[in-house]
């Protein structure tokens, strides 16, 4: 008992959090050599993706829940160090689970088991700062259920798997476990026109775990034509596409087993392929992304027929996503560096990998009982973003605030060690 006491002592003496980028440019890398789109190191990937999602962990052949990963052109000892640079430069490291090929189904609480510890065998060997999700093909089904109640055993299996990830790398790394998801659009937006199969089927998902998702970046590729909410159809490939689907992932829709209720803009990401062989079908011009964005930003005039739910647009929305920075680097399909050159564009920032030097707010008193204060030694212009965090990495509290200080009121909450975060400055407090 002493033992235990004094290990979880050293745990809490220790908890740190790393900030996510915002605005935030991810991509995916391949761990393998494509013809087209070479295997690169991680030290190559340009230096303006600051959230970097290896590909992929997949099952061991012949399971379904077994995850594995080993890098093929460097060793174990050579690939964490890459990790450690790209992290020491306040860049982020998440490893994709699934992909296209690799279906992982938890059928049963056996194979939840398998694929969490698993799962943590590879957080904990290369020290990755997260995971993403992306299932695709058969790795999740609806048969019956609701959004807000799902039936099917994979699914429910998923949701409790991945909290109990999040809740032993929050003690373990004594920091909150990065989740991204990037479903296709027939799981989400395909939600508003059916609900079975594939269609909707990751809703129960992003639903279950919503206040735990640090970015949701659906793929607007590989997708053919999807409803908006004005209940038009449009078209991968266009700025009417891109402005339709992100809103309905913020806005939320209607189904026919009950609401989605969204996401918040700044946990969206707009994801698209990098040139276009990169991906089957959804390549998008850059003139016609920096379109859509601006309209999506705030910052330009429609480009197309869809017109924006809510006028002056969605300025806190997180950034850009692309398959793949393999596909980027190379100048046989589209010029080189051509998606980052275009979030920069868009976004007039190459997208802040360093780590706040400055503490700009504090939050008091630390620790806390009925109130906690958030108070700001340098405050910025426009809104600030206030969310509280549990150790699973459920988000328990949430506000906006302008003011240079804003009062939280935690009476509510179980006692313990939560994570505060303002804008991308976080913090360890401590409810008592």
């Amino acid at each position: 008992m002493k033992k235990t006491l004094f290990l979880l002592q050293l745990i809490i003496a220790s908890l740190a959090y790393s900030q996510s980028p915002h605005p935030a440019l991810v991509g995916y890398w391949h761990n393998w050599n494509d013809a087209n789109a070479p295997y690169i190191q991680l030290n190559q990937i340009d230096s303006r993706y600051n959230i970097i999602e290896v590909s992929f962990a997949t099952p061991a052949f012949g399971t379904h829940a077994n995850m594995q990963f080993t890098p093929i052109g460097t060793s174990v000892n050579d690939f964490v160090n890459d990790i450690h640079q790209l992290q020491s430069n306040g860049r982020k490291v998440l490893i994709s689970i699934g992909g296209a090929s690799d279906p992982v189904t938890l059928s049963d609480t056996n194979d939840r088991n398998i694929f969490v510890s698993t799962m943590m065998d590879i957080l904990n060997t290369y020290d990755f700062d997260g995971i993403d999700i992306d299932l695709e093909g058969s790795s999740l089904s609806v048969n019956g259920g609701s959004i807000a109640n799902p039936t099917d055993a994979p699914i429910i299996n998923l949701i409790d798997g991945v909290r109990e990830i999040m809740r032993q790398y929050s003690l373990q790394h004594g920091k909150r476990l990065l989740l991204t998801m990037a479903p296709e659009t027939a799981f989400v937006q395909g939600g508003m026109s059916a609900y079975g199969g594939i269609w909707g089927a990751y809703l129960p998902v992003i639903t279950a775990l919503k206040d735990s998702i640090e970015i949701l970046q659906v793929q607007l590729y590989n997708s053919g034509s999807m409803f908006g909410l004005d209940n038009a159809v449009y078209t991968q490939g266009t700025a009417d596409f891109i402005v339709a689907m992100t809103e309905a992932t913020i806005q939320g829709f209607n189904t026919p087993v009950g609401s989605f209720y969204g996401i918040p803009a700044e946990h969206v990401a707009v994801a698209l392929p990098a040139c276009p062989s990169a991906a089957g079908g959804g390549y998008t011009s850059p003139a016609v992304v920096e379109s859509a964005m601006n309209y999506l930003l705030g910052n330009g005039p429609r480009p197309g027929n869809y017109t924006l739910v809510q006028s002056g647009g969605y300025p806190d929305l997180r950034g850009m996503m692309t398959w793949s920075v393999n596909w980027d680097i190379v100048s046989t399909c589209g010029s080189a560096n051509e998606f980052a050159n275009t979030f920069e564009n868009i976004f007039g920032t190459s997208a802040g990998t360093s780590e706040l030097t400055e503490n700009n707010f504090e939050f008091y008193p630390n620790p806390a009982t009925t109130t906690l204060q958030i108070r700001s030694t340098n405050i910025g212009s426009g809104m600030n973003y206030f969310e509280l965090y549990n150790l699973i990495g459920t988000k328990v509290q949430s506000g906006l605030f302008s003011n240079k200080s804003f009062v939280v009121d935690v009476t509510g909450l179980s006692k313990g060690i939560y994570f505060a975060k303002v804008n991308d400055q976080v913090q360890k407090v401590i409810l008592q």
